[in-house]
């Protein structure tokens, strides 16, 4: 286990497993908050922007050879899925030094820097100095991102390709906050693979596949496509395959007093057959190219 006290933790296989080029990552799972946070809201209210426990529900994906990483700052605090310039410039007090560059993700309150929890319930009282964010960027954001892309590319220099899955969980039922219409009942997973253009057909179909055999209901870029992480690291041309995939979380949780449920250990043992899937996938891709 390597550990960044506060930012990240990374768990590779274990002595005696032999690696195969797959890559887990958690960015929203995180709750250690951090004292210099400034929002109004209690963290029993901020938690319900965490993705919690999902990394527990992959923890044996490196037992199969792949690596997890998982972030341990909340979302709330600043977003590890979205672009470093995607920032609602209402929420800054001063001149940012560059371009922004706000998107649908932060006109719905939920860019890199958290407006609100939910419609309504504001994270901030006050506007957000450049010094401040600026520092949650350095310190957080960019050694997430540092650690992700240096898994990544270890892994493909090694067997010429990767296979990556970014994990999140999501509200069972949409709101205002979210891409389809509030109210709107979600399926139990959705895979997310930037219609097409993030991985190779071949892995998005053998998850959709396995995790239909499990007995889940997916579906496939619909209400989620992917955000910042597998658009940057998903390059299918180069052997670079990201997906991302959701789990609603009524499956594994109580999302009014995020703990686990009795629904907890089948999916996270679901989760664990899926990483031995993905890393027998990527175990004979890797030998086809080489």
């Amino acid at each position: 286990m390597h550990l960044v006290p506060g930012v990240l933790v990374r768990h590779d296989p274990p002595r005696g497993v032999a690696p195969v080029p797959v890559v887990f990552d958690s960015p929203h799972s995180g709750r250690v908050y951090p004292d210099d946070f400034g929002a109004v809201l209690p963290v029993s209210a901020l938690r319900g922007a965490e993705d919690a426990f999902v990394e527990e529900l992959f923890s044996a994906a490196p037992e199969h050879g792949a690596v997890l990483l998982a972030a341990l700052f909340p979302r709330s605090y600043i977003d590890g899925n979205r672009a470093p310039d995607d920032i609602d410039p209402r929420l800054i007090e001063g001149e940012w030094p560059a371009p922004l560059k706000p998107g649908p993700k932060s006109d719905l309150g939920i860019g890199l820097i958290r407006r609100a929890v939910v419609p309504g319930l504001f994270v901030y009282d006050r506007r957000l100095t450049v010094a401040e964010v600026e520092r949650r960027i350095a310190r957080y954001w960019r050694r997430y991102h540092a650690a992700l892309k240096g898994a990544l590319d270890r892994a493909h220099r090694a067997h010429g390709a990767v296979w990556h899955i970014d994990c999140h969980s999501m509200k069972s039922v949409a709101n205002g906050m979210t891409p389809d219409a509030a109210g709107t009942r979600r399926r139990d997973i959705v895979l997310g693979d930037r219609d097409g253009t993030s991985c190779e057909p071949g892995f998005t179909r053998l998850v959709k596949e396995t995790l239909e055999r499990f007995g889940f209901d997916v579906a496939v870029n619909d209400p989620y496509k992917g955000a910042e992480i597998v658009r940057r690291y998903g390059d299918p041309a180069t052997g670079r395959h990201s997906l991302q995939v959701e789990i609603r979380r009524d499956l594994f949780m109580n999302e009014a007093v995020h703990v686990r449920n009795e629904g907890f250990a089948r999916v996270q043992a679901a989760m664990g057959d899926l990483a031995a899937a993905v890393c027998d996938y990527a175990r004979a891709r890797s030998r086809a190219l080489g």
